[in-house]
């Protein structure tokens, strides 16, 4: 059975040692992880992630083959008018909001990004339906830039072990950036995000598997069986 309770590091250099032990369980328990969209291209990705809002990835991944098989560029998705759209993504819900962000996305990427979705945050939160998350996932999985994209799982994760504390996931953003080490930050939101998708849950952790709970300062661990 996992410890209980954890002594709380005291030095700049323990509680850099034990972010690192945390990062390397985690590789250990998610070997290869990335994500869980299918995707071929950069606004395939974008669009599968503005369709993963309040839905989930194995639902998109029903939709979207069939999806960019129908719409295979952006300028096909500016093309279409949004309340047809809405139809072909209505399975993933908020289906009329979401075809009018595709539709409108589509159109700035062709109007002011020569067709292709640009590489910054800066530009990308321009574009309809893209806050900050949708920008760092993009940005991370099809640029390869070690951005950290904070969903519900490791915004909970991430204030529960603690790693980063923050009250908005902006602030446990920053508050990773600042932490994490270079080598892990490509892969650190991915395997947060599994943690707290498939162990760290929200109301029953799955405390006696997981491999870092002797470094979790979480009071409430589930016991074992």
């Amino acid at each position: 059975m996992p410890a209980q309770t954890t002594a709380k590091p005291k030095t700049k250099a323990e509680r850099a040692s034990r972010v690192a032990a945390i990062l390397k369980g985690l590789d250990e328990m998610y070997p290869g992880a990335t994500c869980a969209l299918l995707h071929r291209n950069p606004w395939e990705l974008l669009v599968a992630t503005i369709l993963s809002a309040q839905c989930t990835d194995k639902r998109v991944n029903e939709v979207t083959p069939a999806l960019f098989a129908k719409y295979p560029t952006p300028r096909d998705f500016a093309a279409v008018r949004p309340e047809v759209l809405a139809n072909d993504i209505r399975s993933t819900g908020f289906f009329n909001n979401k075809a009018k962000s595709i539709v409108g996305a589509a159109r700035k990427v062709i109007d002011e990004f020569g067709g292709e979705v640009p590489r910054s945050r800066e530009a990308l939160v321009t574009l309809p339906g893209v806050g900050r998350k949708t920008a760092n996932v993009v940005m991370n999985i099809a640029f390869g830039e070690k951005t950290i994209a904070v969903d519900t799982h490791l915004f909970r994760v991430s204030n529960r072990i603690p790693l980063a504390r923050g009250k908005t996931p902006e602030e446990v953003e920053k508050g990773l950036l600042a932490i994490v080490p270079d080598e892990y930050l490509l892969h650190t939101h991915h395997w947060l995000i599994l943690h707290g998708r498939y162990v760290c849950k929200a109301r029953k952790p799955a405390c006696p598997v997981c491999l870092i709970a002797d470094l979790c300062a979480f009071t409430e661990k589930t016991p074992s069986a």
